[in-house]
């Protein structure tokens, strides 16, 4: 995520609360996930979150999806123009989800996140399910059947399917789910507009941390990594953007435009985007290397903020090339940018297409981009992980601004370092910094500051090589703090913990490493 307004949020607390843990007998080892209990039935629950701690109900267990086939049909507000408050302003999202996944254990029901949502049919393996009110806990349910419970004040999205047959460990399955709703203008736990921001000329669409389920039915977890397709129909002379590249040309028919776009490279559903608005396509660019760029500006951007955006812009082929010199290749099948005149006051990540408001900074460019090796190809198996993520894009996004002449990092580092700054600030432990605190100030730049104090006591060689191989190690999945300090330890030959356990856990500013 971009360093814009978000970044500088005042904390309401370092952490949110952890997940309900299942407790284990005195000397029992745990089960495994999935795992039919001594005596137990053989067909089980999947569970309904992922279990990461800062947000328990996100994501799901028992089964992985490996292709989400996204059909959605948007009508976006008719009273567009002030005085009309954004806070009231409408669209209507009708879609049809499908959905391909393979059960992990033998699964009585399972579940999906979708917030905000009607859901009106839905099919298992080309079975019709029966929508049903949420049954008593316990409680038998006869037949193919669904459910969809949502709660706000528990930040709890449940769709739970009930397959008939049953799922066994293995199988793979097609879900199809019809389902549509009024769009509005959703927030995370921070008060952060997310998911499918409806604007006055369409939606900006932006999923960080678990906002993806406010547009389709999805498992909204990092670790739950899946391909793509979208089909977005909207009115003429409307642009639908999203991830990949187009799939042909947007067909126009009965005043409405669909435009196709796949995504055939692994990735987590808070990346995902669909946005809509009244968007120009910049000429399309290419890397040294091949990478398409496909840049999209709003029309009503202009003046300082149209130049400085196309200024930012036209630097991404060098950006690339410079990466890909230290990280490796570019990770995916294209690059590019949605520039959108509204704002939710930060940019994002959104894989090979990142989604900026109002303008597009030379900085926050860089930003994203790197994103797109540290936090794309390879995301926070947690997210209490994401110093992976911010730190790590921050730093890049130093060490370009020295490549393109301006500070260098080790300059960038010392004027962050040198200030003196409030206990407060040193205390929060950035590899764990609670659910409202991840988009801290201290995440993005005592993460940064963490590497290049890497860099500088194991050398260049060695940064960089480690680099590259955490990047191949976990590439198209996700890793922690411990394995990303595993594989330094390996490359460097050092043990490495008393090094990282002053930067990222200490309460208290480093002053020897």
């Amino acid at each position: 995520m971009g360093t814009l307004a978000r970044t500088s949020r005042i904390l309401a607390s370092a952490s949110l609360a952890a997940a309900v843990l299942a407790s284990v007998g005195a000397g029992a080892a745990p089960a495994e996930p999935g795992a039919r209990a001594p005596g137990g039935p053989r067909f089980t629950a999947g569970a309904d979150g992922a279990g990461d701690p800062y947000f328990p109900r996100a994501g799901n267990g028992g089964y992985d999806v490996s292709h989400y086939d996204l059909d959605i049909d948007y009508e976006p507000p008719t009273a567009t123009v002030p005085p009309t408050p954004l806070a009231q302003i409408r669209g209507r999202l009708d879609g049809v989800a499908t959905i391909d996944l393979v059960a992990r254990q033998d699964l009585d029901r399972f579940n999906l996140d979708l917030r905000g949502m009607t859901v009106s049919a839905l099919t298992i393996n080309g079975k019709r399910a029966t929508g049903i009110a949420p049954p008593a806990d316990g409680a038998e349910v006869e037949g193919a059947a669904y459910w969809h419970v949502q709660d706000a004040a528990a930040r709890q999205w449940e769709l739970t399917v009930q397959p008939r047959p049953k799922l066994k460990a293995g199988q793979s399955a097609r879900v199809v789910v019809t389902y549509g709703g009024e769009t509005t203008r959703p927030t995370d736990i921070e008060g952060a507009l997310y998911g499918w921001v409806t604007t006055r000329d369409g939606a900006m669409v932006v999923g960080e941390p678990e906002g993806s389920m406010t547009w389709y039915p999805v498992s909204d977890h990092p670790r739950d990594k899946a391909t793509y397709s979208f089909e977005i129909t909207v009115p003429a002379g409307k642009t639908a953007v999203a991830n990949g590249l187009p799939d042909g040309d947007p067909v126009t028919a009965g005043g409405r435009t669909t435009w196709s776009w796949e995504a055939p490279d692994q990735q987590a559903s808070y990346l995902t985007t669909a946005s809509v608005g009244d968007f120009v396509q910049r000429p399309v660019t290419m890397s040294a290397s091949g990478v398409p760029i496909l840049d999209f500006v709003d029309s009503k951007i202009a003046g300082n903020a149209l130049a400085a955006t196309n200024a930012s812009l036209a630097l991404q082929p060098r950006m690339i090339d410079f990466f890909e010199s230290r990280f490796g290749a570019y990770p995916f099948n294209s690059f590019g940018s949605i520039v959108d005149n509204d704002s939710v006051g930060y940019a994002l990540e959104t894989q090979t297409r990142p989604v900026y408001s109002s303008s597009a900074g030379q900085g926050t460019v860089a930003h994203e981009l790197a994103h797109q090796w540290l936090g794309n190809a390879v995301s926070p198996d947690e997210w209490r992980h994401i110093w992976l993520n911010e730190g790590w894009a921050t730093y890049a996004a130093w060490m370009w601004t020295e490549e393109n002449g301006g500070t260098t990092a080790q300059q960038a580092f010392a004027n962050w370092y040198a200030p003196a700054r409030t206990p407060a600030y040193w205390a929060l432990p950035i590899a764990d910094p609670g659910a409202l605190g991840l988009f801290a100030t201290q995440v993005y730049n005592r993460g940064a500051g963490t590497l290049h104090a890497l860099r500088t006591k194991v050398g260049d060689e060695v940064f960089f090589a480690a680099t590259r191989e955490w990047l191949r190690r976990y590439d198209d999945s996700t890793g922690t703090t411990d394995d990303f300090i595993a594989v330094f330890e390996e490359e460097s030959g050092q043990d490495l913990s008393a090094f990282f356990h002053t930067w990222l856990f200490a309460p208290e500013k480093p002053t020897s490493w």
